[in-house]
């Protein structure tokens, strides 16, 4: 086994909880490409209630993702995972049984609530070695960008032979699935990954909520996943107006996706080799503005308009795969995980005030005048960007060490910061376990090693 490779503990468990969040993922936004049309027999159907339903499952999830989190770290990663996927089944029968609009809204406000992505996120760290970490992140990352592909495709290819219900009952499913992957499947080890990189710690998240740089980021997911929201209120629709059948809306929405999938491949290598993180991000911001206003303007040819949800996939993925790496990095040594608690809050309360935004927005200004103000929304998140420090050089290592005392870790400290390109050191004796923030170029983690060997 090469030290550089994921031994076959850390291959199953990465495998085994990509799958289970890819499920639990693909049920939240199979509803997403269809619900606009499919919805319209439902009691109390309106532009205002389809931006409710669609949106729900953040309020909820963004109320408890922190919670659910903590829980994890008190009483076992598992036991919140299967709570929160039995919750997620209910909430999905909730809706699969409703007959009315405020059924559904209130089954997926208790989809929402179960909120179990920082206990698998934990619980990869836990049985993944640190230097493997990221790789099994990245896996489970990828695994959300392909459910979201699944969904846009398998909502409206299924949903005219088995409605709205049949794809609430295949949630249900998929929840009771991923309920047997977790028993079965996912290893049984006993090891827990240090709290600061995994589970978010309270008296670090006032502080961490005021960090300018994160908060740009912070800004950047609420925007996002606000815009991803209501786009799909008007969108389905829009396509309906211009004689394209709802069963065939995957006809544009699959090779959309597939061909931004490969634009994007090349932008993230560019990226990251040239330490152009933050002109890409800038530029993706701005994409996604123009294929808005694109949309806004496009109201006869499918030619265009498959152009603009190409470029907005395109923008979407690369943005969705580049903003969580920023926080990763730029968030302090040893407070990643608080960071990125606060990031999934953000992240859930713009699919919230996404389907509210797009709900009145449709009935007030339709289709156009939505697209216009989500494209106004991405040039404020453009110029909220513009002071964002390029994080291209930055990483946070995390070392499990034999940490004596006070004094010992005392000494290591001024060691390792008198090491070249080291930012900050935090130590936390209790878990034997120091953070230690870099500029990777200039940093030599052999070295670090070497220190913490030393007794």
């Amino acid at each position: 086994m090469q030290p550089d490779a994921l031994n076959p503990i850390e291959k199953r468990t990465a495998f085994s909880l990509s799958l289970v969040f890819a499920l639990r993922m693909l049920g939240l936004f199979m509803i997403m490409p269809v619900f606009a049309i499919y919805g319209q027999d439902l009691i109390g159907y309106s532009p205002l209630w389809v931006g409710f339903a669609i949106g729900a499952y953040g309020l909820t999830q963004a109320l408890l993702q922190i919670p659910a989190g903590m829980l994890s770290d008190k009483f076992g990663r598992r036991p919140v995972i299967f709570g929160g996927l039995i919750i997620f089944a209910v909430g999905s029968l909730v809706a699969a049984y409703s007959d009315s609009v405020y059924g559904v809204t209130a089954g997926r406000a208790l989809q929402g609530a179960g909120a179990i992505a920082s206990a698998i996120l934990a619980l990869a760290a836990d049985v993944t070695r640190e230097e493997q970490r990221p790789k099994a992140m990245a896996m489970i990352g990828v695994s959300i960008g392909l459910a979201f592909a699944v969904a846009m495709v398998a909502g409206p290819v299924l949903a005219p032979f088995i409605g709205l219900q049949g794809l609430f009952l295949i949630t249900a499913a998929g929840a009771l699935a991923g309920i047997v992957i977790v028993h079965f499947v996912v290893p049984h080890v006993v090891n827990k990954a240090p709290r600061g990189e995994t589970i978010a710690i309270p008296a670090l998240l006032g502080r961490l909520a005021k960090n300018p740089q994160l908060q740009r980021l912070d800004a950047g997911i609420f925007i996002l996943h606000m815009t991803l929201t209501a786009m799909f209120i008007a969108l389905p629709l829009q396509l309906q107006e211009m004689n394209l059948a709802a069963e065939v809306h995957w006809h544009l929405y699959l090779p959309a996706l597939l061909i931004s999938f490969t634009l994007i491949i090349p932008m993230l290598i560019t990226a990251a080799r040239k330490n152009m993180n933050k002109q890409f991000y800038l530029f993706a911001i701005l994409l996604m503005a123009g294929s808005l206003i694109a949309m806004a303007l496009t109201s006869q040819s499918l030619t265009l308009m498959f152009i603009c949800v190409l470029l907005y996939f395109t923008a979407f993925n690369f943005l969705e795969a580049s903003l969580p790496a920023f926080i990763s990095m730029i968030s302090p040594a040893g407070a990643k995980g608080s960071a990125m608690g606060i990031y999934s809050t953000y992240q859930f309360l713009g699919a919230f005030f996404g389907g509210i935004l797009g709900g009145l927005s449709y009935k007030l200004l339709g289709s156009s005048g939505l697209f216009l103000c989500l494209a106004a929304l991405m040039l404020i998140w453009f110029f909220i960007s513009w002071g964002m420090h390029n994080p291209s050089k930055v990483r946070t290592h995390t070392i499990t060490a034999l940490i004596n005392d006070e004094t010992d870790a005392q000494l290591k400290t001024q060691q390792l910061i008198a090491l070249g390109g080291v930012i900050e050191v935090v130590m936390i004796i209790e878990e034997q376990t120091v953070y230690i923030k870099v500029n990777n170029q200039a940093f030599a983690l052999k070295k670090a090693k070497e220190i913490l060997a030393n007794t």
